[in-house]
């Protein structure tokens, strides 16, 4: 009886222990996501259109450039002083040590003729240095005369202190300055504008680019981006397109803005000399509808001498320049253009460029020039 007892009670365990197993199984089954505040929660997967979303890619987001502040026109006659007087000093020197020998005689002022006119002076402008110089260092009452203050004085003069070198960049009536730039392409005419530009900006004044030259697609992307580097709005139009249109539309957003001055960068096509001063004479007319033209500067590569000065009197014949800036007078330049063009074409030496950098132009100043050539 006792042995039934047994069986009976362990068949009893072991189906209570099954059916609780069965219990447990089932809730198991039902419960295979864990519950909300689980640490273990799978993400449910992404829909198609959450899918989209997340694919579609951010949108660019465009760094505006960063405006630059140009130097002051102060610090840019520094530079200009220290430029020069390294690559142009072996001409003051040479002089100088000619003319402080014991005796000056005939070969000694051959010699100075020599280095003065291997400077690229000129041959009149030599002839009449030497005679003033030959008057002024002649020994008289026992005294010589300081041959440094002598040649000084006498550059200065040569080179010209009575030229009105101020850059006309403001109109009158309300209206803008508008300086049309010209020259041949490779004199760095389309770079002279964006340092212009710059001269401007440093001395507050707003300014707007009007990329004219539209014949070659790179000056008019160049211009843009000295634009963008000083904050300067820069009028442009289809390549290929009417340079005198794109003239007009910069005077009339220059006009319609209230803005201080327009730079306006041409073509300096050679080819045709007929058909230059037909592009540049229509330019001009219709700038002159909208406001008059106030300077018109002509950019020539100091490095080319002669040939620079046959390129000058073409646009002098062409259009009524007003001033010459010279490019690359640190170079292989010989200072002494400055003396033969100004007496070529009868109008002043206004700007200088002196080096690659953006800030590498400054007004020209006689004196300076001078103390430069001198060291």
């Amino acid at each position: 009886m006792a042995d039934w007892l047994y069986l009976i009670i362990g068949i009893a365990v072991v189906g209570v222990l099954t059916l609780a197993g069965l219990l447990t199984s089932g809730r198991r089954r039902k419960g295979d996501l864990p519950a909300a505040g689980g640490t273990d929660v799978i993400a449910p997967p992404p829909t198609e259109t959450d899918t989209a979303v997340d694919a579609a890619p951010e949108p660019a987001v465009e760094t505006a450039p960063t405006v630059e502040k140009p130097e002051g026109t102060a610090s840019r006659l520094v530079r200009l002083r220290q430029r020069l007087s390294r690559s142009q000093g072996g001409l003051g020197q040479g002089l100088l040590a000619l003319l402080s020998r014991d005796k000056l005689d005939e070969d000694t002022w051959e010699a100075i003729e020599d280095t003065l006119l291997t400077a690229d002076v000129g041959v009149a402008p030599t002839q009449a240095l030497v005679e003033k110089l030959r008057t002024r260092l002649r020994v008289e009452g026992g005294q010589q005369p300081d041959a440094r203050a002598v040649l000084r004085e006498e550059l200065i003069e040569l080179v010209g202190t009575d030229m009105d070198r101020r850059v006309q960049v403001t109109g009158t009536d309300g209206k803008p300055g508008v300086v049309l730039v010209v020259g041949v392409n490779g004199a760095g005419k389309t770079t002279t504008v964006g340092k212009i530009a710059r001269i401007l900006v440093a001395e507050d004044l707003s300014v707007t680019l009007g990329a004219a030259d539209t014949f070659r697609a790179a000056a008019v992307d160049q211009l843009a981006t000295w634009g963008e580097r000083v904050g300067v709005e820069v009028v442009r139009g289809p390549e290929g397109g009417d340079p005198a249109s794109v003239a007009f539309e910069a005077v009339k957003h220059g006009v319609d803005e209230g803005i201080d001055t327009v730079l306006i960068d041409t073509a300096g096509r050679l080819q045709n000399k007929a058909g230059l001063m037909d592009e540049l004479g229509k330019v001009k007319r219709v700038i002159e509808k909208q406001a008059p033209v106030t300077e018109v500067l002509l950019v020539l590569d100091a490095t080319t001498g002669q040939n620079g000065l046959v390129q000058a009197r073409v646009f002098s014949e062409i259009v009524d320049v007003t001033g010459i800036v010279l490019t690359k007078l640190d170079g292989s330049a010989k200072g002494g253009i400055v003396v033969q063009v100004q007496r070529e074409l009868g109008v002043p030496v206004k700007l200088v460029g002196l080096g690659e950098g953006p800030d590498d132009m400054a007004p020209f100043d006689a004196a300076a020039f001078v103390d430069a050539l001198l060291g």
